[in-house]
């Protein structure tokens, strides 16, 4: 299954993913610009006051035609609870917001059937009597094999299954005489009791891949051996997106060449950027991941991952990308980036030197950002004169010039990402507290450096703030300067 829009960069599909020693399990795959979103099906309540689903209890009656209307799927043979597979046409109006294709059923009239087999779970509702008490759960990594829809449009086919065995990897209807003319009303209630909730499926993010500077690979790890139909995207943090399943080897290959273009593109993005700062000669022609192969035969791992930068003449290979203006022969140097972009390189002759240089400019940030608590930029959002806040205690807030009127506000813990143009333009990523979901918002600013290194130094005194030993800390990554494989270091003020 596969949507493309207008946009090259954005592709979206569901694969299966296998993540550690579960089952397979379907997500959703988007991939934008600059960030390959996975994503997972669960229940949560859109209505009331937001948050996600649990446990649901659901009463539903006996209909004297069509039953409960409902069928059923797994049970403990498996190491699953029973699943709801269909909802027919009939009931799936009343049933809307209630129960849902992917259910687990985990309590029937009290009694706990999480354990049960399916053939147990099937006798327990035919002998439950005209009015059924479910307690259920959405199962959101129900696993691949059991081929659930991924909506609601299914419908249990008319059959009659009341008696006789029931497979566990088969729909097991409990429609008793099911009709298609049936009339009958269903009664439905919910946990809680509140009139005004209202439960609905939504893809939700399971995990986030910032793919600048990231990699892929087909093959098991340090082997030569190739997956059918699968790869893994690593982030350059280290963040994996697990096993990927495609439905076919040309699925498969289209995923491939999307997110290697988008890499493409971000890299030679940051190639640009990084060149301004040197000369013809000295500046970067390619860089990106290989995998180098072992020269020690007896070693179990064959190939290793590499990251090659080919700058002027010379190719350099590291364990992971360095900062690429780091890249001379001193041992103990650092940058200074200003807010107009401009980069002063300078060098010292110890490494206790630039211990202590290190841990002055991390207490000169905080102590300014503690002393200033918010600063505000002009910016533009569709052609509006607005302006962001960044506030030390309440994070970012941007409003309207002229009205003053806040548009939005999020903490900096909601902060998952952003990404820059190198001009003007900066896209942040946040995180909807209750929905989960990721809301980009892009703005346009005249001084784009001044806004990053504000953002930076006031991320860099949040993290100080809330662990006073950060500002004597060398480990610490927000404020820590970056460093090469030639183990020289960079800051920004």
């Amino acid at each position: 299954m596969d949507f493309r829009t207008a946009c090259e960069e954005t592709k979206t599909g569901v694969c299966l993913l296998q993540d550690g020693n579960q089952e397979p399990f379907k997500v959703r795959l988007h991939l934008a610009k600059d960030i390959l979103m996975i994503q997972e099906q669960d229940v949560i309540c859109v209505s009331g006051e937001p948050f996600y689903s649990g446990e649901r209890t659901v009463t539903i009656r006996r209909q004297t035609v069509g039953g409960f209307g409902l069928s059923i799927k797994g049970g403990a043979e498996h190491n699953i609870p029973v699943v709801i597979s269909k909802i027919s046409k009939e009931q799936r109006a009343e049933l809307s917001g209630l129960l849902f294709i992917g259910d687990a059923i985990l309590q029937i009239n009290g009694i706990n059937v999480r354990k049960c087999r399916h053939e147990e779970v099937v006798q327990v509702l035919r002998n439950a009597g005209e009015e059924v008490t479910l307690t259920v759960s959405f199962l959101k990594r129900a696993p691949a094999f059991l081929k659930l829809p991924l909506n609601e449009d299914c419908a249990c086919a008319p059959s009659d299954q009341s008696s006789g065995t029931s497979s566990p990897l088969c729909d097991s209807g409990l429609h008793l005489n099911y009709h298609p003319n049936n009339t009958d009303t269903l009664s439905c209630s919910s946990w809680p009791a509140s009139p005004g909730l209202r439960w609905e499926k939504r893809w939700c993010d399971l995990r986030l891949i910032p793919l600048l500077h990231s990699r892929f690979s087909q093959y098991l790890p340090g082997s030569d051996l190739c997956r059918q139909n699968a790869f893994q995207v690593i982030a350059v943090d280290g963040v994996c997106s697990g096993i990927i399943q495609c439905l076919s080897a040309e699925d498969c290959i289209d995923w491939l060449q999307a997110i290697a273009s988008n890499i493409s593109n971000l890299t030679k993005h940051n190639i640009k950027k990084i060149n301004r700062n040197f000369p013809v000669n000295q500046q970067i022609v390619y860089m990106g991941w290989t995998e180098e192969r072992e020269q020690d035969s007896l070693q179990d791992r064959m190939y290793t991952p590499k990251f090659l930068a080919l700058r002027g003449s010379s190719l350099y290979k590291f364990i992971a990308p360095p900062d690429s203006d780091l890249l001379d022969r001193r041992k103990h140097c650092f940058s200074v980036q200003s807010e107009s972009g401009e980069d002063l390189y300078f060098s010292v002759e110890l490494e206790s030197d630039l211990t202590l240089w290190e841990k002055a400019f991390q207490t000169a940030t905080f102590l300014e950002v503690e002393r200033i608590q918010c600063k505000t930029y002009a910016c533009v959002l569709e052609s509006h004169l607005m302006g962001l806040t960044i506030d030390f205690s309440m994070g970012f807030v941007c409003f309207d010039a002229a009205t003053k009127a806040v548009l939005w506000r999020y903490k900096f813990s909601q902060l998952k990402g952003s990404s820059d143009d190198g001009k003007s333009k900066i896209k942040f990523l946040f995180q909807n507290q209750d929905t989960k979901q990721i809301e980009a918002k892009e703005l346009e600013f005249s001084n784009l450096f001044a806004v990053l290194h504000c953002i930076h130094s006031f991320f860099a005194a949040k993290v100080a703030c809330l662990d006073p030993l950060y500002v004597g800390s060398q480990a610490t990554a927000s404020a820590a300067p970056t460093t090469s494989g030639t183990g020289k270091l960079k800051y920004s003020t």
